[in-house]
C-alpha cells in the first residue's frame, strides 16, 4: 500500500533525515585506510544510543532477502559487495571502494540513505562508477515531480547507467519510506518513462541507484547470508537519499551539508 504524508508529517520526517545525513558526512570524513568495518558499526551504534528518540532499522530485521536478523547498525559493503554488507573485522587497505548504507527511525519516523567513497588512492574507474550513481541519484531526484510517474525516475537512472556502459540489476532498488524502512512502492533503477504510478505530493521514497562496473549479477555471501557481490567480482557503488515529493518540487530529506 502506498502511503501519502502530510505536510506536517513530512517536517516530523526531517529530523531522521537530518541525523542519518549528518551521520554519513562524518563517517566519509573519518573513514581512512586502517579504519575497521566494526569501528564504523560502533561509531553509528553510540549515535544511536545517544540520540533521544533514535533506533536502529537494521538490528534484528529478518526479511526474506536476507538469512536470519540483521545484528549491525550499519552496512558496509567494500569493492566487489555491494549492498547489504555485513561489518566484520576488516582493515580497510589503500584504494578499497567502500559503500555505507544506513537507515535509523527518529521518534517514528524513518530516513535511509547511502553513500561511496574511495580510502587512499582512488583508481579512476572507482571513482568513475561513484560518480555514475551520484548522477543517477540527481537524475532521479530531479524527475520526482508531481504529476510525473515512477516509470520518470527509474528511466532516468537507468539512462545515467546507459550513458557510462553500465548493466543494471532490477533485484534491488528505491522504495517507500515513512513509519517503516521498505515500503511501497518499488523504485526499480531503469524503467520505461511514463509508465507505472502517478507521483504526489506527500509520497515519499528512497531513490537509490547502484551500479556494478561489467555485470548485473549478485550472489549472496554464503558467509554472512547477507552481504551482495557482483557475480564477476568486479567493484559496484551505491548512493541513495531519502526524498519527499511536494508541490514545489523534491526535497531531500538526508542532504549532508
Amino acid at each position: 500500500m502506498i502511503e501519502l504524508k502530510t505536510p506536517k508529517e513530512i517536517e516530523e520526517m526531517k529530523p531522521a533525515g537530518k541525523f542519518v545525513g549528518g551521520i554519513l558526512t562524518e563517517l566519509r570524513e573519518t573513514t581512512k585506510v586502517g579504519t575497521n568495518l566494526l569501528e564504523i558499526d560502533e561509531f553509528v551504534h553510540k549515535k544511536i544510543v545517544d540520540r533521544k528518540g533514535a533506533e536502529s532499522c537494521y538490528v534484528d530485521y529478518a526479511p526474506d532477502f536476507g538469512t536470519g536478523p540483521f545484528a549491525h547498525y550499519i552496512c558496509t559493503s567494500v569493492n566487489d559487495a555491494v549492498l547489504h554488507g555485513v561489518p566484520y573485522d576488516y582493515t580497510l587497505k589503500d584504494g578499497d571502494l567502500v559503500s555505507l548504507d544506513l537507515a535509523i527511525n527518529v521518534d517514528g519516523w524513518v530516513a535511509d540513505s547511502a553513500i561511496s567513497f574511495v580510502v587512499g588512492n582512488a583508481d579512476p574507474s572507482d571513482l568513475e562508477i561513484i560518480k555514475s550513481t551520484e548522477e543517477a541519484l540527481a537524475a532521479g531526484i530531479e524527475a520526482a515531480v508531481a504529476g510525473n510517474r515512477l516509470g520518470d525516475i527509474s528511466h532516468a537512472i537507468g539512462d545515467v547507467a546507459r550513458s557510462y556502459g553500465y548493466p543494471v540489476n532490477l533485484e534491488f532498488g528505491g522504495h517507500g519510506v515513512g513509519h517503516i524502512m521498505h515500503g511501497d512502492p518499488h523504485v526499480a533503477n531503469d524503467g520505461k518513462a511514463h509508465h507505472g504510478y502517478k507521483l504526489r505530493p506527500g509520497l515519499v521514497i528512497a531513490i537509490e541507484p547502484w551500479f556494478m562496473k561489467t555485470t548485473d549479477e549478485i550472489y549472496q555471501d554464503p558467509k554472512d547470508g547477507w552481504t551482495l557481490r557482483s557475480q564477476d567480482g568486479s567493484r559496484g557503488a551505491h548512493s541513495e537519499h531519502t526524498i519527499a515529493i511536494t508541490e514545489d518540487g523534491p526535497i531531500i530529506l538526508t542532504a549532508r551539508d
